[in-house]
């Protein structure tokens, strides 16, 4: 078997944001309260993601404006972004006033650009609308001081033609940076490098991608994206967010971590993360795919459980997880063994691993894990002492 290869580094590192208090507001059901934006705030940052996107403004007395200064108090202002909806001139200048009232400092306007979407939500598909639309919101956010990012809402099934002025209009106003929004699962990786080459081929251009999950595709594509020269990702915890979700985060990390040897992150706040977010987004323990799961790092094999390093990219401490036993039917000694190990509780391995199968079979054979086998192992010991 080869040895394997070195990771490859990457010559421009991207740099990170996350939407999770943002894209989570188009989740079905899902709304964060001030503690949990808090507390996913200041660990986002503690992890190294470099911009917390929270929250969306149209106009005054926005429903999101606790989440955005419980962000703010946080991480502070400069480390946050919140959205801005685009419709006409005047709207634009309500919401600019209320992200002014609210102590924003970056801002990152949503702009339908495939014909689909401008239609519905602009009534007018014309490339010309869109960019003077785009221009004039840009023109007004910088002349009052703000950071602009300016996105090309489903940008991934925008044709060529169509995108590339657009980004370019939205550049030669005066933006900062520009967030393809894969809004509609449609690309694959290699043609992902394809359209992002177009954008970062426009001088002074700083481009962000956005993907979203629903072909499974969202951390290969934005992987896909930064060879091609796109300078940002966007994640968000879990995966969390409409239509299949969006990039997950730790899976997004974690993948830089291995593939590309980038170790500017620090990995082990992931799985609390990924707590706090579900919780509070109401998710429960909900399967999900990815290392900071319950399961993510749980066995049912010796072998498994003894030689982790032959089944794990990453230990399950470098993401703040835990290597754990999960087994029902399928108890053995080694099992056993293993779960006791580290603890002061001498059994007779044999004996206990009979008795606990029995009593597994007749409860059902309810889930075991190493804490469950320790309990049984102090109910064991009086009777077989």
């Amino acid at each position: 078997m080869p040895a394997a290869e070195s990771p490859e580094k990457l010559e421009r590192p991207p740099r990170i944001s996350d939407a999770t208090l943002r894209d989570s507001a188009h989740m079905a059901g899902v709304e964060f309260g001030p503690e949990d934006a808090a507390a996913i705030a200041d660990l986002l940052v503690r992890t190294g993601v470099e911009l917390v996107e929270v929250g969306m403004v149209s106009g005054p007395d926005s429903r999101d404006a606790d989440l955005v200064l419980a962000t703010h108090g946080a991480v502070g202002p400069d480390r946050s972004m919140t959205l801005l909806v685009v419709r006409d001139r005047r709207q634009v200048a309500r919401a600019l006033d209320e992200a002014e009232r609210l102590g924003v400092r970056h801002i990152m306007y949503s702009i339908p650009t495939s014909e689909q979407h401008a239609q519905l939500k602009l009534d007018s598909a014309s490339p010309k609308f869109l960019q003077a639309l785009a221009r004039s919101a840009i023109t007004q956010a910088k002349e009052r001081g703000f950071h602009v990012t300016f996105s090309g809402e489903d940008g991934a099934r925008t044709p060529r033609e169509r995108l590339v002025p657009y980004v370019e209009a939205g550049f030669a106003a005066g933006a900062d940076r520009f967030r393809l929004a894969e809004t509609v699962a449609h690309l694959s990786p290699w043609q992902m490098e394809e359209v992002i080459a177009d954008l970062v081929a426009i001088d002074g251009s700083e481009i962000e991608i956005h993907s979203h999950n629903m072909l499974g595709m969202a951390v290969a594509n934005s992987l896909a994206a930064v060879r091609a020269g796109a300078q940002w990702i966007s994640a968000t915890v879990g995966g969390i967010g409409e239509r299949g979700g969006n990039a997950p985060l730790a899976e997004l990390l974690t993948s830089l971590r291995v593939i590309h040897g980038d170790t500017r992150f620090d990995l082990t706040h992931l799985t609390e993360l990924s707590r706090i977010a579900l919780r509070g987004a109401g998710l429960g323990d909900a399967f999900q795919s990815g290392p900071t799961t319950p399961h993510a790092f749980a066995y049912e094999l010796p072998g498994q459980l003894n030689h982790p390093h032959a089944y794990e990219t990453l230990p399950a401490e470098a993401v703040g997880n835990r290597r754990e036993l999960r087994v029902r039917g399928r108890l053995t000694g080694a099992l056993v063994a293993w779960a006791l190990g580290g603890s002061d509780l001498e059994v007779d391995i044999g004996a206990f691993t009979a008795w606990l199968a029995e009593r597994q079979e007749r409860d059902g054979r309810p889930l075991l894990d190493r804490d469950a086998i320790r309990k049984a192992a102090i109910d064991f010991r009086p009777v077989h002492a």
